[in-house]
């Protein structure tokens, strides 16, 4: 700025008030000084102006995973949510690793984010707890988190019970779990996973509504949240004589494996076995047939969540926020 007001000759305070464009600078003077800026090929430094400001304008996203397709339309919601407060995202990948949180943790410390929303995964609640940032962190997922964060989670318990309610209703009796958890889970309350342990309580809770007894052997773990993990378990339950007339899958990924294994073992879809998801993934749509699925709220989760940050920044001090998403259940071909 120094060297254009030196080319200009004018003072740096002019230079600043044209580059702004303030009023009461004369046009002759606001013509010099911007053939000066060509001339020099001058450039704000916007970094160094918001670091100054105390603020940089972007928001960090912390998923597990990039692979995952679910993560991808996520992060697609947040940036649209926050271009629309003027600001800009960056999205991380942890690895679902206590190490890759805490690292990427780390660059918030350094002031490189305004605000941080973290799917955790790898760390412990106790590690959670132990976190101290300058700046605001959301906290997204299914675990328990500490109290004194602000918490965003899916209604995932509700959005499974609706889902094998759906199939219940339509007369299927022997309605499969296929279970993102690693091990094969059959006859537990619950799994280790929380995501998968809510839906899969979703699974038994629409029975007990109506009166019914959920065949345990038809809760297949081990699928790992992927479509080759599915079709393989689905496979194999197959193979094993399991008969099921409708499959519930925790995640759309997962129901696309399940469709390839019925495909493949000359079933019918919805015909011989009727399939439903979890997440509405954009694909869903064109799968043949269409899937079936729960629509878990990305939108208004992104929504609510970039909402709450704002409220932070600008200095918001009132008690944690917990929000748990809507859902609905969007019907398609493959449990028409």
């Amino acid at each position: 700025m120094s060297d254009v007001a030196r080319l200009a000759g004018v003072s740096k305070m002019t230079v600043s008030n044209v580059l702004n464009d303030r009023p009461r600078v004369g046009d002759a003077t606001r013509r010099r000084v911007l053939e000066a800026v060509d001339e020099l090929g001058y450039e704000i430094n916007l970094t160094a102006r918001r670091l100054r400001a105390g603020r940089v304008d972007t928001v960090a996203l912390i998923v597990p995973r990039f692979d995952h397709v679910y993560f991808a339309e996520l992060a697609a919601c947040f940036a649209a949510e926050v271009a629309r407060h003027g600001r800009h995202l960056v999205v991380a990948q942890s690895g679902a690793s206590k190490e890759g949180e805490l690292s990427l943790l780390s660059q918030a410390r350094l002031r490189q984010y305004d605000a941080v929303v973290l799917s955790a995964v790898g760390l412990t609640y106790d590690e959670v707890d132990a976190l101290r940032l300058a700046q605001p962190l959301l906290l997204l997922g299914e675990q328990d988190v500490p109290p004194q964060f602000d918490h965003v989670s899916i209604g995932n318990h509700e959005g499974a019970r609706l889902a094998v309610r759906h199939l219940l209703e339509r007369g299927a009796r022997r309605v499969a779990v296929v279970d993102g958890a690693a091990v094969d889970v059959a006859g537990a309350d619950g799994v280790a996973d929380d995501t998968s342990g809510l839906r899969t309580r979703g699974w038994r809770t629409a029975h007990e509504e109506l009166g019914l007894v959920p065949d345990e052997r038809l809760l297949l773990g081990g699928a790992l949240y992927t479509a080759e993990g599915a079709r393989d378990v689905v496979a194999d339950a197959l193979a094993r004589g399991l008969r099921p007339d409708a499959v519930f899958a925790v995640t759309d990924e997962m129901a696309y494996g399940v469709l390839a294994a019925l495909h493949e073992a000359g079933l019918r879809v919805p015909q011989d076995v009727a399939v439903v998801g979890f997440d509405n993934l954009r694909g869903s749509a064109f799968a043949v047939p269409g899937l079936t699925s729960v629509d878990p709220g990305r939108e208004w989760l992104a929504e609510q969540a970039v909402s709450l940050l704002e409220r932070r920044l600008a200095g918001d001090e009132s008690g944690p926020v917990r929000l748990t998403t809507p859902v609905e259940l969007v019907v398609r071909g493959s449990s028409a």
